[in-house]
């Protein structure tokens, strides 16, 4: 199977930079000039440390925007946030070696995320202005995240330690994720499933929180478009021959009475690859359309994320969205390997979000799973006879969707030899192939009455994974908790007596979370029992420390984590708010502060 790679912007807008600020002590006479090529140089390692080093989502460099001066006052402040604005600059980190005057060189842009990186040194401490400017913008309202090596530097040294590089990267991941989602938007296709309320669209949420706009289609749509032919009629050809050849069908678990003939499911299939087409037109549209004659729809709605309502409006009369929801949110189909969409099952916005913040952070597909079924050890050997261990002694959870998931999450992927779900640039064709392979599309059960089919997997173990879930709380509004841990695989006989009581179609996911022995992860159950929806995302990776510190940008605390203290970056404002419970600190400060865009 020859597959192609796509990578390029999809979206409308150009791609965020970094604006790279360059600060000076500006008194002339020996003082500036001698710091000149030093603080010049600081700001160009750090540049090429993060172009060489990141990524955005869809393949392409990120790109740095340096200060064509060094800044000294207010006045080269002010031409170097002209030089940004020009270009597109959606985050900026601030270096210096020296100390410099903190309120006539420091960004003052209202809502941009911003660190200050203050070299380590002894000659002319950028300690000092580092600790001035930040104490400068938590008394303006300004939060910024605060980079100081360990250890000390001589002036001149343009080694980035470890350490410095870490947090570069995880304030420029963030920053870039909150730049990234400005002025998109997300698509709800139908509207609440079910009564789930993470379906319930929050505009102020999305607008305030996200700087997300909301749109709005009915799935009456996806009928109008199937009806006319609004479709790219050459490529719907391509997919439903590579479906024949690469999806396979499972097992038939329906009762002989409801089970669909063989001309239903062929039928079924010619719908779901349609659908698939549609879905993906409406969140980015595609200039085929305007080729024969639909110049409206050709545009899409620039979505970033979007959602399927689903169950019960269209599954009680045509085929479901699985297949649709499976296949675009997977790193490959019939045009190739190209980006991951963040579709989510049900329009549960909440859950696509979530999502949403794992994909920009990984650059990786995401998994969107119910958190269906914790089972105690006691449970698994009473149903089974099987005594967990390893990983899973403690308790297992049963992560599962309701018919799709994303193929990346069978776990078919490897780096150094080992399960994962990767950026879609580094997914081999083989890959890719082994995911279709691992994976079976089985009729779907009787309660989609009108057909289709859904994705059967199960992911392997091994892989650390970071389970996430955005939630709307009355009176307090959006909060984030999250569970790192890892994903885990049971004997097949075991999978089996579980699985079946569940639904043997469906992908699934075992879950172990790390467990630190005390607070809400004092155990598996404990954890299941505080987790705040019927839903979750999950992403590969340990990305806890990265979650985190793109909430405090967005002003959403954290309910729940698991994440060690060294690994949480927030801005230097949230211990001001009360350093010794950084629980409670994050809170009042996201209270405080208030969201992102007023």
């Amino acid at each position: 199977m020859k597959m192609s790679m796509h990578i390029g912007n999809r979206l409308r807008g150009s791609l965020p930079k970094i604006g790279i600020r360059p600060i000076i002590d500006g008194r002339r006479g020996g003082i500036r000039e001698s710091l000149e090529d030093v603080t010049m140089e600081m700001a160009r390692s750090a540049a090429a440390f993060l172009t060489e080093n990141l990524k955005h989502s869809n393949g392409l460099p990120v790109e740095c925007v340096i200060a064509d001066t060094c800044i000294g006052g207010v006045a080269e402040a002010a031409m170097a946030e002209e030089k940004f604005a020009r270009a597109g600059v959606g985050l900026t980190i601030s270096v210096t070696p020296s100390w410099c005057y903190p309120t006539e060189t420091m960004d003052t842009h209202p809502s941009r995320p911003k660190a200050i990186w203050g070299f380590n040194g002894t000659e002319r401490p950028g300690a000092v202005y580092l600790a001035a400017v930040l104490s400068a913008h938590n008394q303006k309202g300004l939060p910024a995240f605060s980079i100081y090596g360990r250890d000390v530097q001589d002036i001149g040294d343009t080694t980035i330690t470890p350490d410095v590089q870490e947090k570069l990267l995880q304030f420029a991941k963030a920053g870039l994720a909150v730049a990234t989602m400005q002025g998109k938007s997300y698509l709800s296709m139908g509207s609440v499933s079910m009564g789930i309320a993470g379906c319930i669209v929050d505009e102020s949420f999305f607008q305030r929180y996200l700087g997300i706009r909301n749109e709005y289609v009915d799935m009456t749509e996806f009928v109008r478009r199937m009806g006319l032919g609004i479709y790219d009629q050459s490529e719907y050809e391509v997919a439903l021959n590579w479906v024949k050849a690469n999806c396979r069908e499972g097992a038939e678990v329906n009762p002989e009475h409801l089970q669909r003939t063989e001309e239903q499911k062929a039928g079924d299939w010619e719908t779901v690859v349609k659908m698939a087409l549609i879905a993906r037109d409406l969140m980015i549209g595609n200039p085929k359309l305007n080729e024969i004659g639909y110049g409206e729809e050709a545009f899409g709605h620039n979505a970033i994320a979007a959602g399927f309502q689903g169950q019960r409006a269209w599954t009680d009369y045509y085929p479901n969205g699985d297949f649709m929801e499976a296949i675009l949110t997977s790193s490959f189909d019939w045009n190739g390997i190209r980006e991951p969409f963040m579709l989510a099952t049900e329009n549960d916005t909440l859950n696509g979000v979530t999502m949403l913040f794992g994909h920009l952070l990984t650059n990786a597909a995401q998994i969107f799973a119910d958190v269906r079924t914790y089972w105690s050890p006691d449970a698994v050997k009473r149903v089974t006879g099987h005594e967990l261990e390893g990983r899973a002694a403690n308790g297992i959870i049963h992560l599962i969707n309701s018919g799709p998931a994303a193929l990346d999450a069978t776990g078919r992927q490897t780096i150094d030899g080992q399960p994962a779900m990767k950026p879609f640039w580094e997914i081999t064709e083989q890959e890719a192939a082994d995911c279709l392979e691992a994976t079976k599309w089985s009729p779907a059960v009787d309660f989609f009455r009108g057909g289709g089919f859904s994705t059967d997997f199960t992911t392997r173990g091994g892989m650390p994974v970071t389970m996430a879930r955005i939630n709307l709380v009355a009176g307090l509004g959006p909060v984030l908790q999250l569970a790192e841990g890892y994903t885990v695989e049971l004997p097949d006989d075991v999978h089996d007596k579980l699985d079946q009581r569940s639904n043997p179609t469906w992908p699934t996911t075992w879950f172990v979370p790390e467990l630190t022995g005390e607070g809400l992860f004092k155990d598996v159950y404990t954890v299941m029992n505080n987790w705040g929806s019927n839903h979750a995302a999950v992403s590969y990776g340990h990305i806890g420390g990265e979650l985190i510190t793109l909430a405090s940008m967005l002003r959403i605390p954290v309910s729940m984590h698991n994440v060690a203290d060294d690994r949480v970056f927030r801005p230097s404002m949230w211990s001001a708010f009360g350093g010794m419970d950084p629980v409670g600190a994050d809170f009042r400060a996201c209270q405080t502060l208030g969201p992102l865009y007023r």
